[in-house]
């Protein structure tokens, strides 16, 4: 397993549409450990295999019991209700914004060993189902935000929707 390099915005394999897997071997179980790898050092909630430089439809992003879950070739097969909540993303660091998506969302995927499932999530899992399902189209979280707001600008907000014990401000 290797910690690969985690492109920012401004890199244009970010901005391209992904292709899907069809060689369920080896190669694709490395990549797979490699995105595991990276995204438990980065910290972050899930990561998209363009977002380290691999044009295809492979995902890691993290469930509602802390486990990584591995998505090849996932598609968005249901979504119910709305939440709108600050999002980050690794490939922009520092920089949040709120964005609306489903409450509920569920996923078809293939294992690393083509087998299909299903899997759905509420919350910040159907959050990250949405987001990074998006980066395999070529799309980031910010495409969807009226107003970016800085680390320093989250903080403030979060202090001061602990203090007012309310979700804070939404624009």
């Amino acid at each position: 397993m290797a910690i690969r390099e985690i492109l920012t915005d401004e890199d244009p394999a970010l901005h391209k549409k992904c292709h899907p897997i069809t060689q369920f071997d080896g190669k694709l179980s490395d990549l797979i450990d490699d995105m595991r790898a990276t995204l438990a050092d980065a910290g972050g909630a899930g990561l998209a295999a363009p977002q380290i430089g691999i044009l295809r439809r492979v995902v890691v992003l993290m469930d509602e019991n802390d486990e990584m879950l591995e998505l090849v070739n996932p598609e968005l097969i249901g979504q119910e209700g709305e939440q709108d909540g600050l999002e980050g993303c690794l490939s922009v660091p520092g920089l949040w914004g709120y964005v609306k998506r489903p409450k509920k969302a569920k996923v078809k995927a293939q294992d690393r060993k083509g087998n299909w499932f299903e899997a759905e999530g509420e919350g910040i899992v159907a959050r990250c189902f949405c987001h990074e399902l998006e980066h395999l189209d070529g799309h980031v979280f910010t495409e969807h935000v009226d107003r970016i707001y800085t680390s320093e600008e989250v903080e403030r907000i979060m202090e001061e929707e602990e203090r007012k014990g309310g979700k804070g401000i939404k624009e």
